[in-house]
């Protein structure tokens, strides 16, 4: 059940995460960052299903089938045409309220090799003391028929707190098998440059949720696994198919959202630096918070949306052969820009980017290359598209 809210932390909360712009029309194309890519037209996309509830992330198993994790708790499993098979039992309770509810997935990147784990973050509800507060969790369970068994929680974020907003959260291996989570500072700003805290955190640890080697170190006492910090809330997250790295992105506040490279130790800036304005700030150059530059202090993003958000959500590099022109490509949904992003780069750099879908209306959650190289897409609808020639 959705607690009590005020209403500014309301107005607040739907701006965060797109709500407050769906019934308003696209925002425009921005006014700063690389030129935007028109070449290509459209293809159109196919509908597989229609019948999900508030599909949060997507991942594909090694034999094709796709597992869908939807806000409500529920986890679902779909042939790679969109045809439900099962809902998955085993699943851990969630808080399904605000942003909350069952959100990134990943699967074990031993999984066809006989190690048949499915990770899972997710809104963990506190009990005792912490009884009406709330955390991301990550628990990992064995993917045995059609259950999750051997259930285990593997990460919690410290502290929870009350807040229904801001909970990440994308789950990435890396290509030595740690597991990265992202996570949002919970709507609560200085805890994303907090060490002690892992709010507003990029995690990294091994399977069993064990410290692995090589986190940074740092001058100040931190909580084990943290990896970057300075996020306000990251959303999509990548790996790079070149360099390994890991790319995020993530919601500014009003407008300033962000694509960077989560590198080791170093901090992002947030809440004291950003391109977005506070919520509620006429919009310009005047408004951006900490005068919106980061470097040198900070690590400045390779590209920003402004004035307003697009709320980014989902994010995958495109390596497949369907589409030739497009590898090397990064590929993000958004929420209140109601779009598919498609950005051309040059190593580091984002030199285009091409806003697609937009005339869809649709929320686009999450964006997954299949085996077979077309995209895959969830929207808040409830739809799974695909993306194919």
């Amino acid at each position: 059940m959705v607690r009590n809210l005020s209403a500014a932390w309301m107005v607040a909360l739907m701006a965060c995460a797109g709500l407050a712009s769906h019934a308003m029309a696209a925002p425009p194309l921005m006014q700063d960052g690389p030129a935007v890519d028109k070449a290509e037209p459209e293809i159109p996309l196919q509908t597989l299903t229609t019948s999900l509830e508030r599909p949060w992330g997507v991942a594909q198993l090694p034999g094709g089938d796709l597992l869908v994790t939807q806000k409500n708790g529920t986890l679902v499993r779909l042939t790679s045409s969109g045809k439900t098979v099962a809902t998955i039992s085993g699943v851990p309770s969630v808080l399904d309220s605000g942003q909350g509810g069952l959100l990134g997935i990943a699967i074990d990147p031993d999984f066809a090799a006989g190690s048949p784990w499915v990770y899972l973050s997710y809104s963990e509800p506190g009990s005792g003391k912490e009884s009406g507060l709330a955390g991301t969790s990550v628990a990992r369970g064995k993917l045995v028929g059609e259950s999750l068994v051997e259930v285990q929680v593997i990460f919690r974020q410290q502290p929870k707190v009350d807040s229904g907003g801001h909970y990440g959260s994308r789950l990435v291996f890396g290509r030595d098998k740690t597991l990265f989570i992202t996570t949002g500072e919970r709507m609560k700003g200085e805890p994303s440059q907090d060490l002690m805290q892992t709010l507003g955190k990029i995690i990294r640890i091994q399977r069993d949720g064990s410290i692995p080697p090589g986190n940074p170190s740092f001058k100040t006492p931190s909580r084990p696994g943290v990896w970057s910090y300075g996020h306000r809330n990251v959303q999509g997250a990548a790996l790079h198919p070149v360099t390994g790295e890991l790319w995020i992105s993530e919601h500014g506040p009003q407008g300033g959202d962000e694509i960077n490279i989560a590198r080791a130790g170093q901090n992002y800036g947030w809440p004291l630096k950003s391109y977005g304005c506070p919520y509620g700030s006429p919009v310009g150059e005047a408004c951006r918070i900490g005068g919106g530059t980061q470097a040198p202090t900070f690590v400045e993003p390779l590209t920003t949306w402004v004035p307003l958000s697009i709320a980014p959500a989902g994010l995958t590099f495109y390596t497949g052969a369907m589409f030739p022109a497009w590898r090397g490509n990064l590929f993000s949904g958004s929420l209140a820009g109601q779009a598919l992003w498609r950005l051309t780069l040059d190593g580091d750099k984002v030199v285009a980017r091409q806003r697609l879908y937009a005339s869809l209306g649709e929320r686009f959650r999450d964006v997954v290359q299949a085996q077979d190289g077309s995209l895959l897409m969830l929207t808040d609808s409830g739809k799974l598209l695909r993306l194919a020639r």
